[in-house]
């Protein structure tokens, strides 16, 4: 057995910690010239995950074909915006025995597809190919500390999710297994916009009350949005939907949940993205959700107003006043 990680962020360092720790070889690509230089020399991720070394079983390399060339399971841990162009640059070493893992959470803005739709979409010489979505409450950082994290790993083929969950299942990292990739993908974009609003919550002292009831609510227009597109409800009851909101909402390691913050201290959307060398995914799929949303006709008026703070200029503060006098309704 020996793995793949594209991708050299904070949560493919991580999942490339995690396979070393279980004594797992396993080539880890990063884009950047000079993160990977200082990765090779000093055996640690210096800018998106510092302070957590690689085991011995993690080699660092630059050649995208050459880290997924003759491996068993690559996961693959990149933006949702560079996700396409990526998998177009792996397809040549890609087969049908390939076990293809996405750790991305987010849409394709241009297509509004989910990214195991675009990583099939990529691979027009391998006849369906084997792909898992491995999504729920996980921290980057607290899989790098060796923090109790539990995952659930969906595939349309059982045996392909069943291997994950064997691969990476220990006394710290527990993986469930489902078929619902539509329900899995969906939660895991949509809770970002849901954080967003949490954290600008959090910067207008609006108490725990308002953020419970922004879960809440926020898990009932995702939930909506899923089961129209074919997702089974009962999905966005489990890891992949309430637990990662929950994390996010309130976690301070949530990138999303920070972008929040900041919008409702009053910065502007370009000056925090100029500030952070790392992709909060949900600025995007806030576009791409609004899209989707409109397109079928699904209320979601938290993920609107985001939508309306991001791109439209508009004040938290009045978003958050609009929210709550919404015309009265049943639950």
């Amino acid at each position: 057995m020996k793995a793949a990680v594209i991708g050299g962020g904070s949560w493919g360092s991580a999942m490339a910690i995690h396979l070393g720790r279980l004594h797992i070889p396993v080539n880890l690509w990063i884009r950047e010239p000079d993160i990977l230089r200082s990765a090779r020399r000093e055996r640690v991720n210096p800018v998106f995950l510092p302070g957590f070394p690689f085991p011995p079983e993690v080699s660092v390399c630059g050649d995208i074909r050459e880290t997924a060339r003759d491996v068993s399971v690559i996961f693959i841990a990149v933006p949702s915006r560079y996700c396409r162009s990526v998998y177009r640059r792996l397809a040549p070493v890609v087969t049908r025995q390939s076990l293809l893992v996405s750790l991305t959470k987010g849409l394709e803005e241009r297509s509004l597809k989910r990214m195991s739709q675009v990583l099939a979409d990529s691979l027009p010489d391998v006849k369906h190919p084997r792909i898992v979505v491995l999504s729920g409450p996980s921290f980057a950082k607290e899989v790098a500390q060796g923090l109790p994290t539990a995952v659930v790993a969906a595939s349309r083929r059982p045996a392909d999710a069943a291997r994950i969950q064997s691969l990476l299942s220990g006394l710290i990292f527990r993986v469930y297994t489902c078929r619902d990739v539509t329900g899995v993908e969906l939660a895991g974009a949509t809770k970002n916009i849901i954080a967003i609003a949490a954290g600008m919550a959090d910067a207008l002292d609006s108490g725990h009350n308002a953020k419970a009831s922004l879960i809440t609510r926020g898990l009932a227009e995702i939930t909506r949005l899923g089961v129209r597109l074919g997702a089974r409800r009962e999905t966005f009851f489990g890891l992949a939907g309430i637990g990662d909101l929950i994390v996010t909402c309130t976690g301070e390691l949530s990138r999303n949940r920070h972008l929040g913050y900041e919008l409702g201290r009053g910065k502007s959307l370009a000056s925090i993205v100029a500030a952070s060398s790392m992709v909060a995914e949900g600025v995007g799929t806030t576009r791409s959700i609004h899209r989707l949303s409109g397109k079928h006709g699904i209320e979601m008026p938290i993920c609107e107003q985001i939508y309306r703070v991001l791109y439209g200029g508009k004040d938290p503060r009045q978003a958050l006043i609009d929210l709550m006098s919404r015309k009265l309704k049943g639950e």
